[in-house]
């Protein structure tokens, strides 16, 4: 499977893109799975997001950008999905993330990552518009200015780049990732669903 999932007892979902060969490159056809699993995810306590091999995802799978994928609205539909979800949802971004990928981890409540990854979003160079809410995450998260020097300059950033300009908040070594992923749920899942969705809520 191009995607897996992984359901723990404590309810922790665990989502991964694998198709490390590719980059983790998605197609119209992944991210329709991707769209059925945050679906149903409601019934999560938790979620954990990260990618097999190397790379969190390059984006788009350049043999359908072509035909439209780069500007379909499914990547909207499954950032606002994860948004939306009640329990805590972390990215474990096990290297880099790309153009499209990014609306998934803006999404996301916490971004942790490797100290390989490197972001980078090329919608200037490439001559898409970035997905309609990932500029306003973006902006909460590391301002205006260094928005736009992803957005409009093109800057490729490395993982304490990130962390410093509070993109991710926190970088960990490659084995210690999903770990401390999980690691990062306990609180809330040990709290009332209704309580968490509260937090959540006070927080958005």
């Amino acid at each position: 499977n191009l995607i897996t999932l992984q359901k723990h007892k404590n309810d922790v979902w665990e989502i991964k893109i694998n198709r490390p060969e590719k980059a983790n490159s998605l197609s119209s056809s992944m991210l329709e799975e991707l769209l059925s699993i945050f679906d149903k995810a409601a019934e999560a306590r938790g979620v954990v997001l990260t990618g097999q091999g190397t790379t969190f995802s390059a984006g788009a799978d350049l043999n359908e950008v072509k035909s439209g994928l780069a500007i379909s609205p499914i990547w909207e539909k499954l950032s606002e999905k994860i948004a939306k979800l009640n329990c805590i949802t972390i990215a474990a971004l096990n290297g880099t993330v790309a153009g499209g990928a990014f609306g998934m981890i803006l999404a996301c409540d916490i971004r942790i990552c490797v100290y390989k990854a490197r972001f980078f979003y090329p919608v200037m160079k490439m001559g898409f518009l970035p997905q309609p809410s990932d500029p306003n995450r973006l902006i909460r998260l590391i301002g205006p200015s260094r928005a736009k020097l992803m957005l409009v300059a093109g800057e490729k950033i490395d993982a304490d780049t990130a962390y410093r300009f509070g993109l991710v908040d926190e970088i960990v070594e490659d084995e210690e990732l999903i770990d401390r992923a999980h690691t990062l749920l306990s609180a809330s899942l040990s709290a009332n669903q209704n309580h968490v969705s509260s937090i959540k809520k006070l927080l958005s």
